[in-house]
């Protein structure tokens, strides 16, 4: 069983930044792929950035170049570096892990970009 609690969410002008972070807790010895993944009502959740055990990463293509996704093995966090933020990335961002083939999700973090 591994849990997710994000944290770092709120609310910022467009061109601000923020900082989304992810503690995970539990079997983390189990856990590889880690990432953060967004909603807005009435649309589907889609990936913004993944990070595996071995560092690869992989970005959506509306945040590359703006986005920064990292993970720090020794603290079992990943955290999503969010820079010259836009109206659209207003959402809520789920964590998520994936340990054994199963996939886990925190409870998400609201994030607003509004003047």
């Amino acid at each position: 069983q591994v849990r997710l609690m994000e944290s770092g969410g709120g609310s910022v002008q467009p061109g601000g930044s923020l900082r989304l972070s992810c503690a995970a807790s539990g079997s983390i010895f189990s856990i590889n792929a880690m990432g953060w993944y967004r909603q807005v009502p009435g649309k589907q959740r889609e990936l913004v950035a993944g990070i595996t055990s071995g560092g690869r990463l992989n970005y959506v293509d509306s945040v590359k170049g703006r986005f920064t996704i990292s993970r720090d093995n020794a603290t079992n966090t990943v955290n999503l570096q969010m820079n010259s933020l836009k109206p659209e990335d207003t959402a809520v961002y789920y964590c998520t892990a994936e340990a054994r083939a199963r996939e886990y999700w925190g409870k998400g973090t609201l994030v607003i970009v509004s003047s």
